[in-house]
């Protein structure tokens, strides 16, 4: 009883990891500044484009921030850095596909592992399913500024669907069942997923071109948007006192998810040990300065009240007639769409090839291309699982569902820190945080808390989420462990 509780915990050598990064199949052709790129396309996306304005006017289960939604960005990015400079420290150290879970395989044991492991594919998977969906609706008001329109029961989730008549009744019939599908949202992943099959150069072309074009469209809605500030509109600052800053908080650090993504591609960078902490933090900064200027001009512009809405830089941009710019804020929300879905279809596959790698996941999953150097297999079923959901499930539940796994993630990532400063002291750090283990354990305290200002709804179908988890481990992931064979073996032998 005692060996099999053991072997739960039983934690994997850093000179395991390292030196699989030494014999990785994967191809190293990553700069920092291409992943810098990376994290800006991960982070910037649907969260300033939609999540802005949800913060700020509040919704029926939380306060809205009002004009305090700087603050709240603020406040968000604090937290994030904390878990930053962790997931900075543990990246350099191990420069392995898996993130957090192979980080939390190194410093807290196999069952912390597979828990962080099962929890990532809510981040990921399950966030680019919100992130799809959001995707298709900007490119249809897109295509409909172009005089192109998509029928509602080819750009609509099932849930919204059955609530509307008008969509039914309009739809196609198989056999008397109306046909209701996302397409859009199916098509956008499943063309990523072709691209991401074809090489991690090809993908971090397409990325920097998307990450150009957003930066670009946020710079000019700023400098159009000054403009039009209106000073009235920031009285008063705080409605609803810290409370809807705590709350507003909460959603809108979806806009933040994202940086950790940068670590998922270890295996691939040039100079992991010098560039993945740079890119990590650098991404970090740089999209935070964009987003604190984004929401002093749009809750300039616009009464906070005014702002429940799904395009919240649309509507500011409208109110003002100025319809040409609202058009190039939609190509700018595509463009950010586009590489947030790329990345996050990029980071799901190689969490899966590690995990695979590890046995606790079957070994197909760790299958590499033999001419593209890409793990095809996870990529191909992550895009069509991703695409499926995206054709027919509902925004709204995603969103508080990604941010509590990603809170998770970041909170056993900055425990490991602590973790590993005792149980390996000497081991080499090309980055340390600084002040350990209070910052680290400081971070731990800050996610956990962000995490208590979502709704009891999203904490129950976490963890349900968990236990489902759970229970795959003991039916697969225990019986077919490597490390625990191994451990097996060595203790056959003795």
């Amino acid at each position: 009883m005692f060996g099999a509780w053991k072997a739960l915990f039983a934690t994997k050598p850093l000179s395991e990891l390292q030196a699989e990064y030494s014999t990785s199949q994967l191809k190293r052709v990553l700069s920092v500044w291409d992943l810098i790129g990376l994290g800006i396309g991960a982070i910037i996306g649907a969260g300033i484009f939609a999540t802005v304005g949800t913060a700020a006017a509040g919704d029926a289960a939380r306060p809205g921030a009002g004009p305090g939604i700087i603050l709240s960005f603020v406040l968000t990015a604090a937290v994030c850095g904390l878990a930053a400079l962790c997931y900075a420290e543990m990246a350099a150290m191990v420069p392995i596909a898996g993130s957090a879970y192979t980080y939390a395989y190194a410093t807290l044991g196999e069952i912390f592992a597979w828990i962080i492991g099962w929890d990532l594919i809510i981040e990921y998977a399950v966030g680019n399913v919100a992130v799809a969906i959001s995707w298709s609706g900007y490119f249809c008001e897109l295509l409909r500024g172009l005089g192109i329109t998509v029928p509602a029961w080819a750009s609509t989730d099932l849930r919204t669907a059955l609530a509307s008549p008008e969509i039914l009744a309009a739809a196609p019939r198989v056999l008397g069942i109306p046909i209701v599908v996302n397409l859009p949202a199916m098509g956008i992943v499943l063309l990523l997923t072709w691209v991401l099959v074809r090489g991690i150069r090809e993908s971090s072309r397409t990325n920097a071109v998307m990450v150009l074009i957003k930066l670009a469209v946020l710079a000019f809605f700023v400098v159009v948007g000054l403009f039009y500030v209106q000073p009235e509109n920031y009285k008063p600052f705080l409605p609803n006192g810290w409370h809807g800053v705590w709350a507003g908080a909460a959603i809108v650090f979806f806009a933040y998810i994202g940086f950790d993504a940068v670590s998922t591609a270890a295996e691939e960078c040039r100079n992991p040990a010098r560039d993945l902490p740079r890119g990590i933090i650098g991404s970090l900064v740089i999209s935070t300065l964009i987003y604190v200027a984004v929401a002093a001009v749009v809750t300039g512009m616009v009464p906070w009240t005014e702002l429940a809405t799904a395009e919240p830089l649309t509507v500011a941009m409208n109110r003002y007639n100025l319809g040409w710019a609202a058009g190039l804020v939609a190509v700018g929300s595509v463009a950010a769409h586009t590489a947030v879905l790329l990345v996050f279809q990029l980071g799901q596959p190689r969490i899966f090839y590690a995990m695979a790698r590890d046995g606790l996941l079957p070994q197909a999953f760790a299958r590499v291309h033999p001419k593209y150097r890409t793990p095809y297999v996870t990529t191909i079923l992550t895009g069509v699982v991703v695409a499926g959901f995206a054709g027919f499930a509902n925004i709204e539940e995603m969103v508080d569902l990604t941010n509590i796994g990603t809170l998770f993630a970041f909170a056993l990532v900055s425990a490991g820190v602590i973790v590993l400063r005792f149980t390996n002291p000497q081991a080499p750090r090309p980055f340390r945080v600084p002040l350990s283990p209070w910052l680290p354990l400081l971070s731990v305290v800050a996610c956990l808390g962000l995490a208590l200002g979502l709704p009891r709804i999203t904490w129950l179908r976490f963890l349900a989420w968990l236990a489902l988890g759970l229970v795959v481990y003991v039916v697969y992931g225990r019986r077919f462990s490597q490390l625990r064979k191994a451990n097996s073996s060595s203790q056959n032998s003795v």
